[in-house]
């Protein structure tokens, strides 16, 4: 495309997770019905910040509607069980830094010899895995763009990210998705812009499929996880 390459590595989620052996210690169960969200920790010495989305006013925009559906959380993403935890990765699929080398590392090499027969993945797109030995029951792979300085498509291609992600679920019967914060880490997204791109999309896919249960912004930071919730905010804020 005429473009410089992407740097090497994860697709920039910002942060990765934590890695390490599937075990019951840390793991995040997450429970969603159409009035109730529950985050509950097993084990010791990891602290996890639930922010419920709060409840929007009164509108018939269905995508506001929607904010009902979206938990933001600070933590680590390969912990959540979950039936989809969406990974940041680069268009290989074959691991990376960031939350990409994170999820490779506590999936175990299972999930890099499923990945090697999906011939990769171009940007803005996503393709599913199993979760193999991570409490996830599948990984959905996405590429997110690497910011060049927003005049090449970057915004319209993050946006591609979080829908095929959650088309891609949908399809394959899946009703509760994690993301990470997609291409803010080493691809150089701004983060506010980013999240603001998330949680919009997000909330427009959700208000046009009633029969998705929930999405789990997974944030490394409190920084993130703030702005995600500003997010949240100013769409569910009257005009």
């Amino acid at each position: 495309r005429g473009a410089p390459p992407p740097p090497r590595g994860g697709g920039g989620g910002g942060g990765g997770g934590g890695g390490g052996r599937r075990g019951h210690a840390g793991v995040v169960s997450w429970r969603h019905n159409r009035r109730i969200r529950q985050l509950s920790v097993a084990g010791q010495g990891i602290e996890y910040t639930s922010v419920p989305s709060r409840k929007p006013t009164e509108t018939k925009d269905n995508a506001v509607e929607a904010l009902e559906r979206i938990e933001i959380i600070r933590g680590d993403i390969t912990k959540l069980e979950i039936d989809a935890i969406v990974n940041a990765a680069n268009e290989s699929l074959l691991g990376g830094g960031g939350v990409d080398g994170a999820i490779h590392q506590a999936a175990g090499p299972e999930l890099l010899a499923e990945c090697r027969k999906l011939g990769g993945c171009r940007t803005g797109n996503a393709k599913i895995t199993a979760g193999y030995r991570l409490p996830a029951a599948h990984v959905i792979h996405t590429v997110g763009p690497v910011w060049r300085g927003g005049n090449a498509g970057e915004d319209a291609l993050l946006a591609s990210c979080y829908r095929r992600s959650l088309e891609v679920a949908l399809e394959n019967g899946l009703r509760t998705i994690a993301f990470p914060a997609v291409s803010t880490g080493v691809y150089g997204f701004p983060a506010a812009r980013a999240a603001s791109i998330a949680v919009r999309t997000v909330a427009s896919f959700l208000g046009k499929t009633p029969s998705s249960s929930g999405v789990v912004f997974c944030c490394f930071s409190e920084d993130s996880a703030e702005l995600h919730r500003e997010a949240v905010r100013r769409l569910a804020r009257p005009d």
